[in-house]
């Protein structure tokens, strides 16, 4: 993930729920890290897999928000444990 602007503003989109209704709305963030951490450190992992990331018009699905948490680059502390899918 080279060259990508974790200072950037982002938007984190939510998935639906089985029932049809959305129980995370739509969130803007004005840093792409924040929206990294808060979608895999807050979100369960059946809101998250649904969800997509875009910052700067690239779009981001579960696996690559993911690799933009892990990736070296990632600017804010990480959660000691995080829960995977």
């Amino acid at each position: 993930m080279s060259g990508f602007d974790y200072s950037a503003p982002a938007e984190l989109f939510p998935t639906r729920s089985r029932k049809g209704n959305r129980p995370m709305g739509y969130r803007r963030f004005a840093k792409a890290a924040e929206a990294i951490r808060f979608a895999i450190e807050e979100l369960s992992p059946e809101l998250l897999i649904g969800a997509h990331l875009e910052v700067d018009e690239q779009r981001f699905d579960y696996d690559g928000i993911r690799r933009l948490y892990e990736n070296e680059g990632y600017p804010l502390a990480r959660r000691a444990t995080v829960p995977q899918r």
